[in-house]
């Protein structure tokens, strides 16, 4: 019988892992952990999450929103429902109560906004 051959270990590619995102080496028993802590976990998908969006629109909060009532076409200064109709209304845009008349009105009626 022949010697087995010398040289680095079969499995040292396999066994070895890279380390954690935030440098420290992953331990346990796990082969396919990725991270080496629950809260390395969480702040990796809260990085993820964060990059997914950037690209979403900023919403104004409620208070500052300008909603319309698909039934009598009336606009309201952060009231999602309609007191005379009764149904949801559809948000139009951001928006405040106009200084003179005390009127909901949108920010695009009053400045010519891009796109």
């Amino acid at each position: 019988m022949s010697a087995p051959p010398q040289g680095p270990c079969v499995t040292a590619g396999v066994t070895d892992r890279p380390p954690c995102a935030c440098g420290r080496p992953i331990l346990g028993a796990r082969a396919d952990a990725r991270y080496c802590s629950a809260r390395c976990r969480q702040r990796a998908y809260r990085a993820r999450r964060a990059r997914v969006d950037e690209g979403a629109r900023i919403r104004a909060p409620r208070a500052q929103t300008i909603y319309e009532c698909p039934g009598c076409s009336e606009r309201r200064l952060g009231e999602q429902r309609c007191e005379d109709c009764g149904i949801f209304c559809r948000r139009i845009g951001p928006g405040g109560a106009c200084p003179h008349c005390d009127e909901p009105v949108l920010i695009s009626d009053l400045v010519d906004l891009p796109g």
